[in-house]
């Protein structure tokens, strides 16, 4: 039940993103990852910061999922102080990059 209400939520997600404007290029990705590879590059990862919680896998998300989700740290409609920090360092293109290298990422 709780796999199906994942794929649900994934696909209205992906049904409901808006597109963005700028094309994502894994290669250029590969530039940028380093920031990210410390909590989502580590399988079954816990951070202790803000809190202790598993950090999700990013690697095959769909890329319209990742982008909403970064710009949404940007903008404070989520809270996580590190991702915060992170996404406001980020450009239109470098989340579009950053989610063509983990859409494609398994």
């Amino acid at each position: 039940m709780k796999g199906r209400r994942i794929i649900v939520a994934a696909l209205l997600v992906a049904a409901t993103a808006p597109t963005w404007a700028v094309e994502g290029n894994a290669e250029a990705a590969k530039s940028k990852i380093s920031m990210c590879v410390g909590c989502h590059g580590i399988p079954g990862y816990r951070t202790a910061f803000p809190s202790v919680y598993h950090v999700p896998k990013i690697g095959g998300q769909h890329p319209a999922y990742i982008v909403q989700a970064l710009q949404a740290y940007k903008n404070g409609d989520r809270s996580h102080p590190s991702m915060q920090a992170i996404a406001a360092s980020l450009s239109e293109q470098d989340m579009a990059d950053l989610a063509a290298y983990y859409g494609g990422a398994q």
